[in-house]
């Protein structure tokens, strides 16, 4: 059974249409703002902006996160930049075009009036940013630096050299002590929510668990906003931190809010290959090396074992210069990440196992010469060196594709609210503006969107209808929810079987990516249907879960996580058999051009695909959001 979702996009021309929801920030005046307690959960671009902002505002916040402070959120980890139409280059940029590259980059699946607001407000989260004392990189002159990204021929891309994600982040969380200091904002760090407690329909509070004593609370509340990120980590190897997980939202799934394209996972380009099995998860190298390294491998297989640079330059294989040379080595993440799969495929990968191609810095060294290389990516090349042992000055760099990023996310309508009234979900959590494929640089331009401007100026419109109606924590509803999360802990320490936690997260992530992974098929997507509900009633017979419920217990909490992912992993292949086309990152080999890109099926598949759960053991309720597309004109996506 299928059915179809309104997102609330108010009619008229892309502007206006933000202009007018921006009338919501008056329908809570300033005097009844403190009356209002909102829940943040997640503490990292997304949720750290927005729970300052609002706290700024006059709300009451409690913002949890279960790090030890919000400045450990995997944010932190960012690094390229991040994207704004400022157009400080002269080259042509502007609002529109920044709007247009990104649905052409996420392969024409994302909802236009969202991502022509994202554009809109991109540029007032540099002079946000700036503001707070962000060091982003200055030209001689002293005016603010940009370079290119993926999937862009022009320069848009604040930096802090490679450690923007941090920078922000400080920012971010200067703004949210201020609040903290004001008493406006409740900070509540090791402390993870468990479940969504609904209340007459509507999301009003959440079950948490103290990660330093185990201990079990309600807290209620007049709306709930979910800034958990993405939830790369089913795939085990990842460049996500280790904790990240899928928890949060998939909790909020299991209460009714629907889930949206959780089949659209991001491979990243430019990753520090998989070295062994002892591996626990995989480390980025920003995409914005790709401006000043070039991407080769040997064009014989026989010199794939040859040092780098006993390779005469007539022997290489700057393959994605070939094949797309209007963009080279800045193609969007997901064709250079099949490019590079394709050449390894080939026999010509570099490295242990061949999964690996050269990131060369050779040209640009004697081009610019090392200094400047060394200022505008030094930290990178010594993150790269600890790792590796090896110097990317004077070698190549070997890099290969891995999981990074999730396009798919809950799904929210024009005001960043779920189809559960009061669930509001914002940044990565969400599905809303990158389509099948995200551009580089654009996940934290989302976040503090999200966060300090849009999220503030819409949630109002809920909260106006909502005076005097936050439920006390004693009610039945908490209660009922409470004993859901001690029966699932309970559950879990009491299986007592002989296989570690790892174990079954590892054989998942290896089944994911190998049939769910860079490219899909009908035939792996069926198997993989098969074994992961075994897989998953195995876990629930043979897992051993070490510790007590009242204590710090690392395996508890990695336990919850992993058993939602063995859930949600079957989620994502539902989803990925439903899309019959290949749209971006994500790429069904039946369906591509003759020259191996992806083919669309814009007549059946231009819509967001949100599923519905129907109860355990049984196929989700499929919704389809039809994409309209006023502006930019449905076209074969093309980089050459």
């Amino acid at each position: 059974m299928i059915g179809t979702l309104d997102p609330k996009i108010p009619p008229g021309p892309l502007a206006q249409k933000w202009r007018n929801h921006r009338d919501h920030s008056r329908l809570v005046s300033p005097n009844n703002r403190r009356k209002f307690e909102i829940i943040v959960v997640g503490s990292g671009l997304a949720g750290g902006s927005a729970a300052a902002t609002l706290g700024e505002l006059g709300y009451r916040v409690k913002c949890f996160c279960f790090q030890d402070s919000a400045r450990r959120a995997h944010s932190i980890a960012a690094q390229g930049g991040i994207n704004a139409a400022k157009n400080y280059q002269n080259d042509g940029d502007s609002v529109y075009r920044l709007f247009h590259d990104t649905i052409k980059g996420g392969d024409f699946r994302a909802r236009e009036a969202n991502v022509y607001r994202l554009a809109e407000v991109s540029n007032n989260i540099i002079d946000q940013c700036i503001a707070q004392g962000v060091p982003f990189a200055r030209e001689y002159g002293g005016l603010l630096a940009n370079r290119s990204f993926g999937g862009a021929q022009v320069s848009r891309t604040f930096y802090a050299r490679g450690q923007t994600g941090q920078q922000l982040l400080l920012g971010c969380y200067q703004a949210l002590c201020r609040q903290i200091a004001a008493g406006t904002v409740r900070m509540f760090p090791q402390t993870e929510m468990l479940d969504l407690v609904i209340v007459d329909g509507q999301a009003k509070g959440i079950i948490t668990r103290s990660l330093r004593t185990g201990k079990i609370d309600s807290y209620a509340a007049d709306a709930v906003v979910l800034a958990t990120g993405g939830y790369g980590n089913v795939f085990y190897l990842s460049t996500n931190a280790r904790g990240c997980n899928v928890t949060a939202t998939y909790r909020a799934y299991k209460r009714g809010a629907m889930f949206a394209n959780p089949s659209f996972t991001q491979i990243h380009p430019t990753c520090i290959p998989v070295s062994g099995e002892h591996q626990s998860k995989l480390t980025l190298m920003s995409e914005s090396l790709r401006n000043d390294g070039r991407v080769w491998v040997p064009k014989r297989k026989e010199d794939r074992d040859k040092p780098p640079g006993e390779i005469p330059e007539q022997d290489r294989d700057y393959y994605l210069e070939r094949k797309y040379p209007s963009y080279g080595n800045l193609a969007p993440r997901d064709i250079a990440s099949r490019a590079a799969k394709e050449v390894c495929d080939e026999g010509r990968g570099v490295g242990p196992g061949g999964r690996g191609v050269y990131l060369d810095f050779a040209d640009a060294i004697k081009r610019l010469g090392e200094d400047t290389i060394r200022e505008r990516y030094g930290n990178l090349f010594e993150v790269y060196e600890k790792i590796t042992g090896e110097n990317a000055y004077k070698v190549p760099m070997r890099i290969y594709p891995a999981v990074h990023y999730t396009m798919g996310g809950l799904w929210v309508d024009y005001d960043l609210m779920s189809n559960v009234p009061g669930l509001f979900v914002i940044g990565e959590a969400n599905f809303s503006d990158h389509g099948a494929n995200r551009l580089g640089a654009s996940a934290l331009m989302q976040g503090l969107a999200d966060g300090y401007f849009i999220l503030p100026n819409t949630l109002p419109n809920y909260l106006a209808s909502q005076m005097g109606k936050r439920p006390s924590p004693d009610a039945p509803e908490f209660r009922d929810t409470e004993k859901d999360v001690r029966a699932r802990i309970e559950k879990l320490l009491n299986v007592n079987g002989t296989r570690s936690l790892d174990s079954f997260h590892r054989e998942l992530g290896l089944l994911l990516w190998d049939k769910c992974g860079m490219s899909r098929h009908e035939k792996g997507l069926r198997e993989a249907l098969q074994k992961i509900p075994k897989l998953r009633e195995e876990f629930w017979h043979g897992v051993r879960v070490l510790g007590s419920e009242q204590d710090y217990n690392q395996a508890l909490e990695r336990a919850g996580r992993v058993a939602d992912f063995l859930e949600f992993a079957e989620l994502m292949c539902i989803d990925a058999l439903e899309r019959n086309e290949s749209a971006g990152a994500h790429f069904r080999q039946e369906h591509q051009t003759p020259d191996g890109e992806a083919l669309r099926d814009d007549e059946n598949h231009a819509a967001v695909f949100a599923w519905e759960l129907q109860g355990d053991g049984q196929r989700p309720k499929l919704h389809r959001e039809p994409l309209h597309f006023e502006i930019v004109h449905l076209a074969q996506r093309s980089y050459k």
